[in-house]
């Protein structure tokens, strides 16, 4: 029973709408009526800027994060495999969470952001080598949808072949997650093909320093 109701508190705290009350209390509008629709950090960053966007990535990072900390609250485990598997539950209650939260109507984000938290919690050394995967597909295209998928199909990879994680569980949940994220990016990745994908607006200096190169 107790599992079950930190279970549904990590739910509920994945479902925490961070985007959607930062445009209505300090813009007064609803960010999935704006860009592309979603409820995530990189549709903040293109309608709300830079600033706003980085402090919305953040706070669906920490989600999953504290999320998968719950586990804290519980008994010590018997073994190894029985606490990482309950971290895994409650780190995807989370992401479920932000991906159909109950205090939004069921229509947030891509859960991207929260996955990662939850990795963090788990395996930060995956997370950092994960992230640098993304970072440096931002840089060189400054598509975070791009970023993101790349990230994603590094994760099993990472998991799978150079860490060498053991558990059964967590080697499927990561190729779960990078089919998740391709998933829910079908869009994007349409809108990358023909050309159509925002780029977030970043990295300008070393854009405005390309086009004088250019021009001269």
């Amino acid at each position: 029973m107790q599992e079950t109701l930190l279970i549904i508190l990590a739910y509920c705290l994945g479902s925490i709408p961070t985007s959607v009350w930062v445009s209505r209390a300090f813009f007064n509008i609803d960010i999935r009526d704006y860009g592309s629709g979603n409820a995530g950090a990189t549709n903040t960053f293109r309608v709300l800027g830079p600033r706003w966007g980085t402090f919305v990535m953040i706070c669906d990072v920490l989600k999953g994060f504290l999320a998968v900390k719950l586990f804290l609250l519980l008994p010590p485990f018997h073994t190894e495999i029985a606490e990482l598997n309950m971290q895994l539950a409650l780190g995807v209650a989370a992401v479920l969470g932000h991906i159909f939260p109950i205090w939004a109507d069921f229509k947030g984000g891509k859960g991207v952001a929260t996955l990662f938290g939850l990795v963090i919690a788990i395996s930060p050394w995956t997370a950092l080598a994960c992230s640098g995967v993304f970072l440096l597909v931002l840089y060189l295209t400054r598509f975070v949808s791009l970023s993101s998928i790349l990230a994603s199909i590094a994760f099993p990879i990472f998991i799978l072949v150079i860490f060498n994680v053991e558990n059964h569980v967590y080697r499927v949940f990561a190729v779960a997650v990078a089919s998740l994220v391709i998933l829910t990016h079908q869009k994007n990745i349409s809108r990358i093909i023909k050309g159509g994908e925002s780029k977030v607006p970043i990295f300008k200096h070393r854009d405005r320093r390309r086009q004088r190169n250019t021009e001269d």
